[in-house]
């Protein structure tokens, strides 16, 4: 059974940061790229971030602020997400794919259930 399970979002004040985790099983973390979306209410999904195998790619609001990585280790991804903004708020869900920065890597349609991140004073 394929799943992918987020964790380690939460609330935090704007200039502060979060480290999500997206936990694979079912594949080992390199079969894929893995991308991160958010979805916010009254906004489209957006792409945040890919990766696959070292390779990366990030959205432009991202402006240098986040980093994604894999662990085969661990059979995971991550999204180190430093100075966040207000603007950043939204559920971030890890996927066996990305809607930018890498179409020749190999995809499939496995979505997780997301996490919410909520950046506020």
């Amino acid at each position: 059974q394929v799943q992918l399970v987020e964790s380690g979002g939460g609330l935090v004040q704007p200039g502060g940061s979060l480290r999500l985790s997206c936990l694979v099983s079912g594949f080992t973390v390199d079969t894929y790229a893995i991308g991160w979306f958010r979805q916010v209410p009254g906004k489209e999904r957006e792409g945040v971030s890919c990766v696959w195998r070292g390779n990366v790619h990030y959205a432009r609001f991202v402006r240098s602020r986040f980093t994604t990585s894999t662990n085969h280790a661990e059979n995971a991804a991550y999204l180190q997400m430093n100075n966040l903004e207000p603007d950043d708020t939204g559920v971030y869900v890890c996927a066996s794919t990305c809607n930018f920065g890498g179409s020749a890597y190999p995809k499939a349609d496995y979505w997780g259930q997301g996490t919410q991140v909520t950046v506020s004073s």
